[in-house]
């Protein structure tokens, strides 16, 4: 059974725009990459040198992840979060993606889904075996789900156990979820546990950033890591925050860690203490500057009476919708596109979405974030002359897509 369904699920679509990105380049094709979220910017420094003062570290570490890392990781989300965890509330992983795999298989429940949502979420829940009720959102409501869509799926069956995957700032559509207090209310009432995916949490472009976690930390396990915020994708560091309220989840989740990825990479653990330890809100602060005036720019060009798009509030992504009735599917739209323009981008149908809904997610992150972020001062009022020098396949890219939605 478990290998039929294997059989059914497609590469991850994000990982796959990426892999067909590279091969269109390579055959000397001028793409823009508009389709894989990958952070623009390099590691902070003082965490790369960090990393190769303990490449020498070849021990196998503590299952949970160095207690010295959980310690700090603890301290951090304690001050982020204002609740007081402590290092056993943390569990440290090969990225988040990995955790949230472990949680899906042990989960017994139903699994709610807003659309959109993060690609791997449903395969994972599939995986898992559990079943999934995908509740369906407004751009005027800021693609996230009200309490009472929410209540409506419980009340079907009251004695279930449901988890909630809420992902804010949203991938793909840059949102950020306005409802929290009214999702905690019905968390309150149910027996409803919450999975905050906050990896792009540090990336809010409001600067106050707030945590369904701040409404009812019993009941969320919250998801993050390195990936987006420091620039450290490929270093593949992730946590979960179980509260203790949640311990038996934790144990679980343990016991699956020991028998699928042991311990995560050792020197990458000792670096990560630096990245959490250290004072990196400057870099932050740079980040975010510079992401929210490339999306403003993308949000301000591409904006019309063909497309229809909501402004970033954070992280890297836009979710234009194109008003073309010319194709079946979102993904067809996409291929087109691609062909036509070299602009990459994701079909919404791979975020939940109707394929007949001619929704995509844009990336906005195609240009070299460390030479932006070098040629900048701090809390420089960013203009477009400085996006055309250091992002100048987002002005190509953008302008080709314009075009290319007035032509079709």
């Amino acid at each position: 059974m478990l290998k039929n369904l294997v059989k059914n699920l497609r590469p991850s679509s994000t990982l796959l725009i990426n892999e067909t990105s590279k091969k269109l380049e390579d055959q000397g094709k001028k793409i823009f990459k508009f389709g894989f979220g990958q952070s623009p910017f390099k590691v902070p420094y003082d965490v790369i040198e960090e990393l190769k003062n303990n490449a020498y570290q070849n021990k196998y570490l503590p299952m949970q992840g160095l207690e010295k890392l959980r310690e700090v990781v603890a301290k951090y989300s304690s001050k982020e979060k204002n609740y007081h965890y402590k290092s056993h509330n943390v569990i440290i992983g090969p990225g988040s993606k990995e955790l949230m795999f472990l949680l899906h298989v042990i989960f017994d429940g139903e699994i709610i889904l807003p659309a959109p949502s993060w690609v791997s979420y449903a395969p994972q829940a599939i995986l898992g075996r559990n079943k999934i009720k995908i509740l369906q959102t407004e751009r005027e409501k800021n693609w996230f789900p009200s309490g009472e869509q929410i209540e409506k799926v419980i009340l079907q069956d009251k004695h279930k156990n449901y988890l909630l995957f809420l992902n804010s700032p949203n991938n793909p559509s840059g949102q950020v979820c306005d409802k929290l207090e009214e999702i905690s209310e019905i968390t309150k009432k149910y027996n409803l546990i919450i999975l905050s995916d906050e990896i792009y949490s540090e990336l809010t472009f409001s600067k106050n950033f707030k945590s369904i976690s701040s409404y009812c930390p019993e009941k969320t396990i919250i998801s993050t890591g390195l990936s987006k915020w420091c620039g450290a994708g490929g270093w593949r560091l992730g946590y979960f925050v179980i509260p203790d309220e949640l311990n038996d989840i934790k144990n679980m989740i343990n016991v699956l860690a020991s028998e699928t990825f042991s311990a995560v990479s050792a020197p990458i653990q000792y670096a990560a203490i630096k990245a959490y330890e250290n004072d990196h809100s400057n870099y932050i602060e740079k980040s975010i500057n510079i992401l929210s005036a490339v999306g403003k720019y993308v949000f301000s060009n591409l904006k019309s009476n063909k497309v229809l798009i909501n402004e970033p509030q954070g992280g890297f992504y836009l979710m234009p919708e194109f008003l073309n009735n010319k194709f079946k599917t979102s993904s067809e739209m996409c291929d087109n596109i691609l062909k036509n323009t070299g602009v990459a981008l994701l079909p919404g149908s791979d975020f939940g979405f109707k394929t007949d809904k001619m929704l995509t997610r844009l990336s906005f992150t195609d240009f070299d974030g460390q030479l932006f972020m070098d040629a900048i001062e701090d809390n420089q009022i960013i203009k477009y002359e400085d996006i055309k020098k250091y992002a100048p396949k987002i002005v190509e890219g953008v302008d080709k897509l314009k075009k290319w939605s007035e032509s079709s």
